[in-house]
């Protein structure tokens, strides 16, 4: 595992399709990695206390860190006896009716703990490259395995609906996905072809079906592949959170190879006339209303006899596919975002998506940490352990605050503390000085939270005119209004509106004895 660190999704997907038996070499080609990294990460996987399933449940800068505590070369001690085979195969493989399947057999029967088919194969047909032979074909025809694959894409032609306030007609995209060894076929309307609607499809789809096969092949459609290449499609990183979740691994299509998934391109072109035709002069006036039809004719669809077979689609799904799907995951997919911050001063971390501060433990002031996010937490990760867990909270600029996390009464770093500020304060002017002591006075929630407000205060002085500062922080102690937001958009509005406002009943002042302002002893 040397060089670049590769992203823990990919590796959680080279764990899942290891889990379900695809050999190392096909794991290497689809994910684009060299084989033996793949067998590097495979074997430290298995060397782990958790196992397989256990690495797979963490989140990703855990699993990195576990993955990554260490690099010790690999070297698998079966490939030194079985070099010593090798002339021995090569002249068996020259009578006739021998195949590497039946020496396979036989050095099985003789090596219980050696190479499966797969790497023995591959081993003998790198020697026998080596010496310049073509060695022997065994391909065979690829058989669809039951519960293995579904085959996901998008049709070509919309459907469409009426609005009913506006009367426009809204066009959607349909969604058709398949299990090619029963030809059980499932499609859905939404709104649009990104990653949010498609796995959102997906989702309803695995839900349809009671069950997740081993295997999504999606096209190489934007909202799954972010790189398209014959052999090395890169997966969008939501896609590889989403498969990640619920145990599957993600295969798309080679451009240009309908055959990699010909049983769906087949079902589009069944969808149009068993969906498509029957609904052409209908209207609808909501998704929910189109999709309501559209079950409705995937279900004739599925229950209809098939030609020269006495079952149906749906029935032989239920007989041999249903039983051998994995489990649906005990809670729906949420799409996670990822964002590198820095602690400040404050404890915090500041998501700039929703203008919110989260608060972390106080050592890991300045610090770079990794955060995920999704529609419900905010998990912070520092040097791959997980530091803060918060529920997402999208009010702007407000704190979501552990006091666990706090150290009020320590100058354990970079010695800010309330006093540091007033003290500051006070080299530049009375007026700053009283308002951050009332900043800090005057409120209910730990200090800490305040410090970048103070920082701000004491950048925006030296940037304002001494008499306008001046005049904005007397405002301000008038007002009871002791922020940084309020003082900034005084000066930015140099003052507009504060002489109006003075001839103007003022706000009754704070119970505090010790508050400044004009109205004070009126």
């Amino acid at each position: 595992m040397t060089g670049k660190t590769k992203e823990m999704s990919k590796i959680k997907q080279l764990l899942i399709m290891h889990r379900d038996g695809v050999s190392n070499r096909s794991i290497a080609r689809v994910l684009g990695m060299d084989k033996e990294t793949v067998n590097n990460y495979v074997n430290k996987a298995k060397a782990l206390p958790e196992g397989l399933e256990g690495l797979l449940k963490l989140e990703d800068p855990e699993l990195g860190r576990r993955l990554h505590s260490g690099n010790a070369a690999y070297s698998d001690p079966r490939f030194d006896e079985f070099r010593e085979m090798l002339p021995y195969i090569e002249g068996e493989l020259r009578r006739k009716g021998v195949t590497l399947r039946l020496l396979w057999e036989e050095y099985r029967a003789e090596h219980p703990e050696g190479y499966g088919l797969t790497q023995f194969r591959f081993h003998y047909r790198q020697y026998a490259k080596a010496k310049g032979s073509r060695g022997h074909s065994t391909v065979i025809r690829d058989l669809y395995t039951p519960g293995e694959r579904l085959m996901i894409d998008f049709a070509g032609g919309k459907l469409s609906y009426v609005d009913i306030d506006t009367g426009e007609e809204v066009k959607v995209e349909v969604f058709v996905a398949c299990m090619p060894a029963t030809d059980y076929v499932f499609a859905i309307c939404v709104p649009t072809q990104n990653s949010e609607d498609f796995l959102f499809a997906i989702a309803q789809c695995l839900k349809a079906m009671g069950g997740v096969p081993k295997i999504l092949v999606p096209d190489n459609l934007k909202a799954a592949v972010t790189k398209t290449d014959p052999y090395e499609p890169g997966i969008n990183k939501v896609m590889e959170d989403f498969a990640n979740h619920y145990g599957c691994a993600v295969i798309p299509a080679r451009p240009g190879h309908p055959k990699d998934k010909a049983s769906v391109e087949r079902n589009v072109a069944a969808v149009y006339r068993h969906i498509y035709a029957p609904l052409r002069n209908h209207t609808f006036h909501s998704i929910g209303e189109l999709n309501e039809a559209v079950a409705e004719h995937v279900k004739a669809y599925n229950r209809r006899r098939m030609q020269q077979v006495p079952f149906t689609r749906e029935e032989r799904f239920l007989s041999l596919e249903r039983p051998v799907l994995a489990p649906l995951p005990a809670q729906d997919f949420e799409i996670k975002s990822y964002a590198s911050l820095k602690v400040g001063c404050n404890c915090c971390v500041y998501l700039g998506r929703d203008k919110h501060y989260y608060s972390v433990p106080h050592q890991l002031v300045g610090k770079q940490t990794l955060v995920i996010y999704t529609r419900t937490l905010v998990k912070v990760f520092c040097d791959g352990e997980c530091a803060a867990v918060h529920k997402r909270d999208r009010r702007p600029g407000e704190y979501s605050i552990s006091k666990e996390h706090l150290a009020s009464s320590s100058n354990a770093y970079r010695s800010r503390s309330p006093q540091y500020y007033e003290d500051k304060a006070r080299t530049v002017s009375d007026e700053l000085a009283e308002v951050i002591r009332l900043m800090f006075l005057t409120s209910r929630v730990p200090p800490e939270t305040f410090y970048k407000g103070c920082d701000g205060l004491l950048k925006l002085q030296r940037t304002t005119r001494p008499d306008l500062f001046k005049r904005a922080c007397e405002t301000a102690l008038d007002y009871g209004r002791y922020r940084y937001g309020f003082i900034k958009s005084l000066v930015d509005s140099n003052l507009s509106g504060v002489e109006t406002a003075d001839n103007m009943v003022k706000p009754p002042p704070s119970n505090h004895a010790n508050v400044r302002g004009k109205g004070q002893f009126d």
